[in-house]
């Protein structure tokens, strides 16, 4: 029997990080199940679900939370495996001249229809003609069964109009 654990850790970017982290789980019979890592302003940052038999879970835990000395700040939690969601995923796409409150305004909108983020992933870039930036965000939601895609859709488009931003909502 296994018990999966989740892990989100950062350190001062340096060769190496992913194989500290990957060895702790081995030493202890565990299986990397999946990861989301990147780097960041000169640091490594990432989230990791793993697994390792049971009876191992607190030698993988001390381990892994041991790697503190070697500058890596971590979380480590047990999880257990849920049941299927019953909503919807779809796919939310962003793009509009860079402001402050963009991500807090359309998170705001989702949130109060019970829609949450799966993955979201955003960026800055130099806007192609005139000077600026542009912001783009690209995030995967589960939206419940009740909330329809229009109603989620319309909300979204009239946001993007008062923040001047495109928003489309696709299948996910």
């Amino acid at each position: 029997m296994t018990q999966t654990l989740v892990l989100t850790f950062i350190a001062k970017d340096r060769p190496g990080l992913v194989e500290r982290l990957a060895h702790a789980v081995a030493e202890a019979d565990g299986n990397w199940l999946e990861s989301r890592m990147v780097r960041l302003a000169e640091k490594f940052v990432g989230v990791a679900r793993v697994e390792a038999p049971k009876g191992k879970i607190a030698a993988l835990r001390d381990a892994l939370l041991a790697l503190g000395s070697e500058g890596f700040h971590l979380t480590v939690e047990e999880t257990a495996e849920g049941a299927a969601p019953k909503d919807r995923p779809l796919v939310l796409d962003l793009v509009g001249p860079d402001h402050p409150g963009i991500v807090r305004d359309i998170s705001h909108c989702l949130a109060a229809r019970g829609v949450s983020v799966e993955e979201m992933e955003t960026d800055i870039r130099a806007a192609p003609m005139g000077g600026g930036f542009l912001f783009y965000a690209k995030a995967r939601v589960r939206v419940p069964a009740a909330v329809s895609e229009r109603e989620l859709s319309d909300a979204l488009h009239t946001l993007g109009n008062t923040l001047m931003v495109d928003v489309s909502l696709g299948g996910g």
